[in-house]
């Protein structure tokens, strides 16, 4: 529908047509429409039969036709109402036609050119043309515009015009000559709301790869009319009169509109057909025709809302002069084929017998080919720029997709592609949603899964909801889509690092990474790989400048480690002036002698030890032998002079502190952790896989007061000591506290033994906390070395003594100004005392068992500002959450760590480091501090222009991260990253990474709601991101209708991954959630990784019924939404944080017995946390599978069993993020549509 509509002539019948309450005729701002009474009027199409053709109009714009109303000159506000469907006058049931392509050459003579047509009655009153000429439109985007362009009725086709927010330029004709005023547009747009399921086309600009979703079709697209009159042939050949025709012909030679029918007409249903799909831009075997019916998660309420309020504006009004179809109204009847559903000719879908179908005869391109490309025309998302027909492109509607309209591809909508992933293919039968069975005149369309969506039939709906239309979800870019062209694209070679400012691939794409000069992509990425060269320029596209670094990030086996360089006592080579380390990015002089910084331009001497020739490129002829000068990532063994103190550090301690307060011991915790605790302190970090740990280990238990333990080897049996002043933290011992686990193997064993007994009967139901951090404090002190605190805790520490909290729970604050304050720590206690242990070089692990509040804001604090973790296991019982803790536990003592970090990023010229994200601290501006740093955190670095950057040198960043090893080994890791610069916007905008956007956005917002409401932080987001597509759109795209959504290709899914981020439980939480979950959530996702926020905001669902037990490939995830969920299927759904097994109520017998050995799906198990081991294909396969998912995500993932219409199912559905959630977070479509409104309001 195009949302570029004028007001109308009057109605046919010379008399306004009715309005609806309920459904106001108001402009985008809510004010009312002037320049006419509200009547609805229906869109003209093109010459009616019986009339004489007139004269040639000279000049390029022809004026309208005399006989008409003149077309108001002021620009009308676009229409607010909903989505309506309209007919004039009664329904004629067989009397209309398709129309023919709408860039088809129009013939002077009155006839349109020899498309195959088929012949029918011929109207015999002028009532009856009046009656069927309701519903056509013509309509220009931009009255510079070369094209015309079709807006499709609404009457009954799901129009999907995105909302509009300001007026448009547009020339619409009456079907009859009425000289009275101008009338409201026909149809209009819903506005401020999401479209409905046909419409957003997609497109490529040339001057960037971009997506573009619209009301109304671009100005290269066909759109179709189901109310098409009898006296018209397929497609309308005219112009309008606004604008000249895309032809070879000058506009000049083209007749003007008459409005005498032609003389040859196929017949045509009025009726709304039941069986035609709603206007798309995806491809039809990729989709299911939707006709309004409520989706049944979400009740009796329309499944498209508003993006905010509890009223619903996008419900359609009733017809106006017919009322909605339903099944008493006659079937429509289909001459030769149904119309497309993206407004094509018609398209004889697989399987129907006859004579061939209608092609046109081009003279120019088809329509919709300018912003939407076959495969072989140009590269992928690039369009094809207006003005005359390319040579060599008459004649090819076989270019177009099989409806007359190129499908989508990669969630786009301009390249062919084949059925969406994890579907099958073409399907033979049609899903017939709220509508009569199809007449057998009308053959089925195909569509992505039959079974993926449920049909609630018309008959069950209030009237109103029954012309309801929504967007179709396979119209908008998909996610699954992206990822899986990526893993096509680029999972297949190598990435070399050797080109500067490259986009790497995807997180989601497995890939082998060959460091050639810069660092690797699992140590950095960056939202932007082409930075803007001026600040002016950035600030104009409010895409932020940051880095998400993760220094010591795994590898894969496949991947060397980084090189180790030894300079001896010299230690590394650095520039004098900005001290950054010798790397590629460094210039050679003077034969050798000099070197010039990249980052600074200062030129330094070489030392002699350090000198060597250059050759005749310029490069130092032992360039290829020495990783600082041929790598992006290498490490240098650092000097003394790089140690505190000038001390060669001792090696790091591990200390476990027990909770064995009441409910520690009742539940079977310490129990359960001192038996594990046997078995894994083998299992500690070291430097080589063969070597021994140099890590020692030491015990204290707690509740009220502490108790430590004397390990040592010399001794028979632990002895325990007691400090019960807790006010004034010491150590009692020294010799024996801090042990070697070989040597004191046996008396660490008794110890563990033991303790569960020695607190077997204990009746102490308080604990303290902050002196259990200040005793492991005080140990590593006395030991003079740095270290990890394990701290095992179950209670709110309401013991007297120093750091005592109170409970402050107080739901009552949620989403007012003092919510922020939950998020707050209450006292400034563990602040302070974050700050010692990170002088220490003290890291602590918090591992907590709350069966209530235990204010994780205040106890969180210290693991976020000393590099730890903090883990959460609400109502913790052994049987249940045993295996998750343990494997938690585990990975955490043996991943590899650095303790007393110190990191510095340094910047080229022009750009600086000015904020930073992560569990740190930071004593100044430029050194983040971290008493321990892990292979998962991660810093995320935002940058800001201090001066103008240059396109030919391009931008820097070297990170450096001074640590020491696990075996007390100092080090200085170095990664460095090179950039290109851009003078043009739509480079920027070419070379994002929306993932690395994502990530920086989550927690900037999650830092943000420290200081500001929930509100106002989404606000901001939604603010920003608007601002990033509205530049796009002002600066980079190619002109187009003001209805469309244009994103770019890059950044088209920015749109449904910020939607996750807004709905989540930091910023919109379900009312079950607690305020605990929401500041654990909150310092979770401050330290993640890319890989990890992106399947924490949209989880992945993959599909267990298509799981092949032959191959080893994962079978292809779906797109997070119940209408993916077949009742026959299986899924599976991980975040990283959990795993859900859904079962549908319809499995087959045999899929229930191979995975959970029960004939029925009444028998299976909801409570089962793992699934049994049976002795066939496919429960080995999918048992591989679980422990693949857990073995890639940083933390273990307990599997829960989902059942269909479960209890448990409403806690799977919050994580279908494409969906409308419970707390009131918009459906993708819906936030798409509000996300249009933002950008348009920008651009007005």
């Amino acid at each position: 529908m195009n949302v570029n509509q004028q007001t109308h002539m009057s109605s046919t019948h010379g008399q306004s047509q009715p309005v609806f309450p309920g459904y106001h005729q108001s402009g985008y701002s809510g004010q009312p429409l002037t320049g006419g009474p509200p009547t609805q009027y229906a869109p003209y199409n093109g010459p009616v039969l019986g009339y004489q053709q007139g004269p040639a109009v000279q000049g390029p714009v022809r004026p309208p036709p005399t006989s008409m109303a003149p077309p108001v000159s002021s620009q009308q506000p676009y229409n607010h109402s909903s989505q309506i469907d309209a007919q004039n006058g009664p329904a004629a049931v067989s009397n209309l036609h398709h129309r023919p392509l709408d860039t088809q050459t129009y013939l002077p003579g009155g006839i349109s050119p020899g498309v195959n047509q088929q012949y029918g009655a011929q109207p015999t009153s002028a009532h009856q043309i009046s009656n069927q000429m309701a519903g056509m439109h013509i309509s220009s985007t931009d009255p510079s515009s070369v094209m015309p362009v079709y807006a499709p009725s609404s009457a009954h086709v799901a129009t999907t015009s995105v909302p509009s927010s300001f007026p448009s330029h547009s020339v619409s004709h009456a079907s009859q000559q009425h000289s009275s005023p101008p009338s409201l547009p026909a149809f209009s747009s819903a506005t401020g709301g999401p479209p409905s399921s046909s419409q957003i086309p997609y497109s490529s600009t040339p001057l960037s790869s971009q997506t573009m979703y619209s009301a109304p079709p671009p100005p290269q697209q066909p759109s179709f009319s189901t109310a098409s009159p009898s006296s018209q042939p397929p497609y309308s050949t005219a112009p309008p009169t606004s604008q000249a025709p895309f032809s070879k012909v000058p506009p000049s030679t083209q007749p003007p509109y008459s409005a005498g029918p032609p003389t040859v007409q196929p017949p045509y249903s009025v009726a709304p057909p039941t069986v035609q799909p709603p206007y798309s831009a995806a491809p039809p075997s990729s989709q299911t025709p939707y006709s309004g019916a409520p989706s049944p998660y979400s009740g009796a309420q329309p499944p498209s809302q508003p993006y905010s309020g509890p009223q619903s504006p996008y419900s359609s009004a009733p017809s106006l002069s017919q009322p909605p179809f339903s099944g008493t109204q006659p079937p429509p009847q289909f001459p030769s084929a149904p119309p497309s559903r993206f407004g094509g000719p018609p398209v004889r879908p697989s399987g129907m017998q006859g004579p061939p179908l209608p092609q046109p005869s081009l003279s120019e391109p088809l329509s919709s080919q300018a912003n939407h490309i076959a495969p072989g025309s140009l590269q992928s998302g690039v369009g094809l720029p207006r003005g005359p027909p390319a040579a060599g492109m008459h004649n090819q509607p076989s270019q177009m997709g099989s409806h007359g309209f190129q499908p989508q591809q990669n969630g786009a909508f301009g390249q062919v592609r084949g059925p969406q992933p994890a579907y099958g293919g073409s399907y033979s039968g049609s899903q017939n949603f709220g509508a009569q069975p199809p007449p057998p005149a009308a053959p089925p369309q195909s569509r992505l899964d039959p079974d993926a969506i449920p049909s609630p039939q018309t008959t069950e709906l209030p009237a109103v909801q029954k012309t309801r239309h929504r967007i179709d979800p396979d119209a908008i870019p998909s996610p699954i889509q992206v990822i899986e062209d990526d893993k096509a694209n680029r999972g297949n070679e190598p990435f070399t690092t050797s080109i500067r400012g490259q986009v790497p691939p995807l997180v989601t794409t497995r890939f082998q990474v060959k460091d050639q000069g810069n660092a690797s992509p699992r140590y950095i990425r960056c939202t932007a790989y082409n930075i803007p060269c001026t600040s002016d320029m950035a600030k104009q596209s409010q895409i932020p400048l940051a880095a998400v670094i993760k220094p010591l990030a795994q590898l894969p086996p496949d991947e060397a480690l980084p090189y180790i360089v030894d300079h001896g006592e010299t230690g590394p080579i650095r520039c004098n002036r900005c001290k950054a380390y010798m790397c590629p990015f460094m210039q050679f002089i003077e034969g050798g002698r000099r070197f010039q910084c990249g980052f600074c331009s200062c030129v330094s001497e070489v030392p002699p030890h350090y000198f060597q020739h250059l050759d005749h490129t310029g490069k130092r002829v032992d360039y290829c032998e020495r990783p600082e000068l041929s790598m992006g990532t290498y490490e240098f063994l650092a000097t003394v002079d790089y140690c505190k103190n000038n001390k060669i550090p001792q090696p790091p301690a591990f200390i476990f502190l027990i909770d064995v307060s009441y409910n520690a011991v009742k539940n079977g915790l310490v129990s359960l952790i001192c038996e594990e605790l046997k078995t894994l302190l083998d299992c500690l970090p070291r430097e080589g896989p063969d070597g021994e740990s140099s890590i020692r280990v030491g015990f204290i238990t707690y509740n009220k007061v502490l108790h430590f333990y004397n390990v040592k080897s010399s001794l028979a049996q632990p002895q325990m000591m007691v400090v019960s002043d807790v006010a004034d933290m010491f150590v009692p011992l020294l010799d024996g506290f801090l042990v070697n686990v070989n040597e004191s193997r046996a008396v660490i064993n008794s110890l563990l033994e033991q303790i569960p007994d020695m607190f077997a009967d204990t009746r102490e139901t308080e604990t303290v906390f902050g002196p259990v951090i200040q005793a492991g404090l005080e140990a590593l002190k006395a030991a003079d070395c740095a270290g990890k605190l394990f701290i095992f805790n179950s209670t709110l520490p309401i013991a007297e003594a120093p750091g005592k909290l109170k409970n402050r729970e107080d739901k009552k604050l949620i989403g007012t100004d003092k919510e922020k304050t939950l998020f707050q720590p209450q006292t400034s206690f563990y602040g302070s005392l974050a700050k010692d242990c990170v002088a220490q070089g003290c890291c602590v692990d918090l591992f907590l068992f709350p069966n209530q509040y235990v204010d994780v804001a205040t106890l969180g604090v210290v693991p976020l500002q000393t590099g730890g973790s903090v883990y959460k296991y609400t109502y913790f019982q052994v049987a249940v959450d045993g295996e998750r803790f343990l494997n938690d536990l585990r990975r955490d003592v043996q991943k590899q760590i650095g303790f007393d970090a110190v990191m510095r990023v340094r910047t080229s010229t022009g750009i600086r480091a000015t904020d930073f994200f992560g569990a740190f601290y930071m004593s100044n501006t430029t050194d983040v501090e971290l008493a321990g740093l892990d292979s998962h955190k991660t810093v995320t670095v935002e940058f800001r222009h201090d001066d103008k950057l240059s396109e030919e040198s391009g931008a820097f960043i070297q990170c450096a991260v001074l640590y020491t090893s696990c075996s007390g080994q100092r080090r200085l890791r170095v990664h460095n990253l090179s950039l290109n610069c851009c003078t043009q916007l739509a480079e920027l905008y070419r070379n994002c990474e929306t993932d690395c956007l994502i990530n920086f956005f989550a927690k900037y917002a999650y830092r943000s709601v420290l200081n500001g409401t929930t509100k106002s932080v989404r606000d901001g987001l939604i603010n920003q991101t608007a601002q990033i597509l509205a530049c796009y759109r002002k600066n980079c795209a190619s002109p187009s209708s003001a209805g469309q959504l244009i994103l770019p290709e890059c950044l088209k899914l920015l749109p449904v991954y910020l939607n996750c981020v807004l709905k989540s439980d930091v910023l919109q939480p379900s009312a079950d959630v607690s305020i605990d979950d929401r500041a654990y959530l909150r310092q979770l996702v401050t330290s993640m990784d890319v890989a990890e926020s992106h399947v924490f905001f949209y989880p992945q669902l993959l599909p267990l019924q298509k799981l092949d037990v032959e191959s080893e490939a994962v079978p292809v995830a779906i797109r997070d939404s119940e209408e993916r969920l077949s009742k026959g299927g299986i899924y599976l759904l991980e975040n990283g944080l959990n795993l859900f097994l859904w079962v549908g109520a319809n499995v087959q017998q045999e899929q229930l017995l191979n995975i959970f050995n029960t004939p029925t799906f009444g028998q299976v198990d909801p409570n089962m946390t793992n699934l049994p081991v049976l002795d066939n294909p496919y429960s080995r396969k999918l048992r591989t599978l679980i422990d693949c998912l857990r073995v890639q995500r940083p933390r273990y993932m307990k599997l829960l069993v989902v059942k269909q219409e479960d209890k448990l199912e409403l806690i799977f559905k919050r994580f279908l993020m494409e969906d409308k959630s419970s707390s009131g977070g918009a459906s993708y479509a819906d936030f798409l549509c509000h996300m249009h409104k933002e950008i348009r309001q920008l651009l007005s």
